[in-house]
């Protein structure tokens, strides 16, 4: 299959397309500086989480905001960077982080259950590197700091949270009990361009696949990795090219799994539960808007977040209206796709059959000698 993927790539080459954009919903909510959103099929709005305060906003489709939940009791300056939807047991998963400052030297990890009908919250689970640590004390390295990022459930209640610095998964189970789930190898043997403004983030996006396994996105590699949920071994998706900047994950209904960055959205497929799989199109993003997440809403509308991010983590900045975009996908570039994969797959054929033709000639040209 890798000989298969390189022809692939020497017979259609992939050009960004700018933004078609569809639904746009403008929100208003001062100094918020969102990194992180999900839809909540069961009242079909967004649900935005701040950076800046600890409240988690419900989103309406015409733009209304309302607190959804303001939860008073977290450590000061932490940030919500991570949600899901438990849609089976009503539950809102949220990722709670606090970088280390000044005044507060030590770094906050935990993932927090909130119920969405009494919007009350279940439990709030200090994610650890060692089970006796303190999670005030939380230390996966001597430089680097652990950071819960983002968090995916599956479909008996337990979530999984990744570490962008320690490049490890935590697992939460539906009573609250945390662990560490995979700290597979895997996740640190690619190399890692120094350069970058974002080589310090590892392990980002997670979503889990039915099929009882996690697609993970690493943003300082751009690679991608299956996770199987039954015992944390990893892979690593051969793809046709890296996720640059990867950042937040979602998948569609018809199996697209969307990738998204600073800079593009990635759209990417596959026919082989994701041993393999292939970028199929890419769409450039609004840069200053900052897009750190993408979610699925009602009818496949792929949706993401500008949360003008860079500029609330610089601190410059008191802004008051963000955004939630519908990026409309080009159907012609899908097509086409699959096309040079049955162009790929012809003329790998017809090499084949040609070059044991010309055996097949050599063989009876010896004999008649």
């Amino acid at each position: 299959m890798k000989s298969f993927f390189a022809l692939l790539i020497s017979v259609g080459f992939i050009i960004a397309s700018a933004a078609k954009t569809g639904h746009v919903i403008t929100f208003r909510s001062p100094s918020l500086y969102p990194e992180s959103f999900t839809w909540d099929p069961k009242s079909h709005n967004f649900i935005i989480g701040g950076t800046r305060h600890q409240k988690l906003l419900s989103i309406s489709e015409s733009g209304v905001a309302e607190t959804l939940i303001s939860d008073t009791d977290l450590p000061d300056n932490s940030s919500f960077v991570g949600l899901a939807v438990d849609r089976r047991n009503n539950r809102l998963l949220a990722c709670i982080h606090r970088i280390p400052t000044a005044t507060h030297p030590s770094p906050f990890n935990a993932l927090a259950a909130y119920d969405l009908k009494s919007r009350r919250r279940i439990f709030l689970t200090p994610l650890l590197d060692k089970n006796d640590q303190n999670p005030i004390a939380t230390v996966t390295e001597i430089i680097h700091p652990a950071a819960a990022n983002d968090v995916a459930v599956d479909s008996s209640g337990n979530a999984y949270v990744t570490n962008s610095d320690g490049d490890f998964i935590w697992k939460v189970n539906i009573d609250g009990e945390g662990s560490i789930f995979s700290r597979s190898d895997i996740f640190k043997s690619h190399p890692v361009d120094l350069t970058v403004d974002y080589h310090k983030c590892g392990l980002n996006g997670v979503v889990f696949i039915s099929d009882g396994y996690l697609l993970v996105v690493q943003s300082n590699t751009g690679k991608l990795y299956k996770v199987n949920v039954n015992d944390g071994t990893a892979k690593t998706v051969n793809l046709n090219k890296d996720l640059t900047a990867g950042d937040g994950i979602a998948v569609r209904s018809d199996g697209v799994v969307l990738v998204v960055s600073q800079h593009k959205l990635y759209y990417i497929k596959s026919e082989n539960d994701w041993d393999e799989g292939v970028v199929f199109d890419e769409t450039t993003l609004d840069v200053e808007g900052f897009a750190t997440a993408v979610v699925v809403g009602n009818r496949k509308r792929v949706y993401v977040l500008y949360g003008h991010l860079m500029e609330g983590i610089m601190g410059n900045g008191n802004r008051e209206e963000f955004s939630i975009v519908e990026i409309e996908e080009n159907e012609d570039k899908e097509d086409n796709i699959w096309l040079f994969v049955f162009v790929g797959f012809g003329l790998t054929y017809f090499l084949f059959w040609r070059f044991q033709m010309r055996r097949l000639v050599q063989n009876m040209d010896k004999r008649v000698a």
